[in-house]
């Protein structure tokens, strides 16, 4: 059976889908809002994988406004849970199986027990969240068995985060996102795998 997993090349969701890829037949899904929006280094982690990538569109206007109810919040997390929440639902619509990579220390984005209810009545389809026992210690663990990873503050590394977008959208509005997005917030982008990770 397949399982779609939402994926940015990062860590959490290069080790959710590899740990979904025991049981399933694993579907990568980028989501971005401009469609002509290339996104090499996400193609390179799945590549590094060996999973299929598929890359998906966002609903036209929904860039703007999701920058327009940060602006209006003053912080970006309800506007980060809703993205989160669309993308989820979207590929609930296809897949019996949904998967990503929200542990259990993540505030943002992350679905409320109603809200996957909601989805999984509504859909037919499972929401899977294998990392969502695991605390951010235990994950960098895995991680570091697994996979070469690279860090570097939002905007500095091309991965399929959502938040580097939404600012530009909040910057295109006349908002500065500094003033609305946390600082120093470290992204992660997935470039190879381990070979031996029998230590």
């Amino acid at each position: 059976m397949k399982a779609g997993v939402l994926y940015s090349g990062g860590k959490d969701s290069s080790l959710a889908a590899i740990m979904l890829g025991t049981y399933f037949e694993v579907e990568l899904n980028t989501f971005v809002f401009d469609p002509a929006r290339l996104i090499p280094s996400i193609e390179q982690a799945a590549q590094a994988l060996g999973l299929r990538l598929k890359k998906r569109v966002f609903p036209e206007g929904m860039a703007e406004e999701m920058a327009e109810m940060v602006i209006s919040c003053g912080y970006p997390n309800d506007a980060i849970n809703r993205i989160h929440r669309t993308a989820i639902e979207t590929l609930a619509g296809e897949y019996r199986v949904v998967g990503d990579g929200t542990r259990f220390d993540d505030r943002v984005p992350m679905l409320t027990r109603d809200q996957v209810q909601s989805i999984c009545s509504r859909t037919g389809s499972t929401y899977v969240r294998p990392l969502l026992g695991y605390m951010r210690a235990d994950v960098d663990r895995l991680v570091d068995r697994f996979f070469l990873v690279e860090y570097g503050e939002t905007g500095t590394i091309a991965n399929g985060d959502y938040e580097s977008e939404i600012r530009a959208a909040v910057r295109t509005l006349g908002a500065d996102p500094a003033a609305l997005f946390p600082l120093h917030h470290e992204q992660s982008l997935v470039v190879g795998t381990k070979k031996n990770t029998n230590n």
